[in-house]
Parts: C-alpha cells; structure tokens; sequence
C-alpha cells in the first residue's frame, strides 16, 4: 500500500491491473492523481495585480509540492520566464531575468517535468483541430492527454470541460 500523499502516474495497463486487484478482494491503494499545470498559474505565484489570483496560485503550487501531485510541462516553463521577464506598462517586468532563471530552474527541481516528443506533437495538431484550440493551448492539453493525466489546471480552457481523457479546471473560476 502506498503512503498517503504519495504520488501515482498511470503507467499503460496500470489501471486495468488495478481494477483486476481490487476485484479479487485486494484492498485499496491512497493515491494523489497528478494534474498538469499550465503557465498562466506560475505566473499569477508572482504577479502582485492579482491578489486573490496569487494566493491561489501559491497555495495550489505549495500543495503540489507537498503531494508530489503536479506536473510542469516543457512548455510552461519556456512561456514562464518569457512572461515574467515581458516588461507590464510602465512599470517592468514581474521579475528580472536572473531571478526568472532561478525560479524555473527551481521549477524543474520541485516538479517533474515533462518533454515532448513526435507523438506529443502529433496530438497537439489533431487537438488543435478537433476542439478548436489556439496552438499553445492544444500543446498543453496534448501534454495531459498524451502523459494520462486526467485534469489540467489553467484558466485558458473552459472550466469542468472535458477534451478527449483530460477535464480542464480553472482554479480562479468563481465557486
């Protein structure tokens, strides 16, 4: 039995064998199903224009540490420094770029990252195409789809929707 608390990614025919387990009497493990998280959430951890956005984010991000229950795509930490370091008006950029670099560098130390790959690709295109996504958007969600990870974190998407495996939840959407 794992820990509580401990994380759990599907590997192929995972859940299968599990649902064989528990059918023949076996008890239950405790897992913590992993969630993609998507850009605009490490962003907010650092945006002060958005408060009630930031404390969401951080409180989320702290959890997903904790619980060893979130992964970072590739992408989003590409788009993570590019944001942060973008200037707002007049008044700068969120962080400088040597603080920007630390923090994804912490990113990839705190969460797993995943990589892309020809197949990954090949989903984003097909997504982009059946659910009308914007290109950065089908790259995301071709990350969850193509990892098995049920539920993607991002307020880019519409909120309990579901696109082929993965439900979409925006963690700044009004109760």
């Amino acid at each position: 039995m794992r820990r509580p608390g401990a994380s759990a990614v599907a590997k192929p025919g995972s859940a299968e064998r599990d649902r064989r387990g528990n059918e023949a009497g076996h008890g239950r493990d405790c897992t913590i199903v992993a969630a993609l998280i998507d850009t605009n959430v490490l962003v907010y951890r650092f945006d002060p224009r958005f408060p009630d956005k930031q404390r969401i984010a951080l409180r989320l991000l702290r959890q997903g540490i904790r619980e060893s229950s979130l992964r970072v795509p590739h992408q989003a930490i590409l788009e993570f420094v590019a944001a942060v370091t973008r200037p707002i008006g007049k008044q700068g950029p969120l962080l400088s770029p040597a603080e920007a670099y630390l923090e994804a560098e912490d990113l990839c130390n705190q969460f797993e990252v995943l990589y892309p790959n020809g197949a990954l690709l090949r989903l984003a295109i097909r997504g982009a195409a059946t659910y009308q996504l914007p290109w950065f958007d089908a790259n995301i969600w071709a990350y969850a789809e193509y990892y098995g990870l049920e539920e993607l974190i991002s307020e880019d998407f519409q909120h309990e929707r579901i696109y082929g495996g993965v439900r979409a939840l925006n963690p700044f959407a009004p109760a």
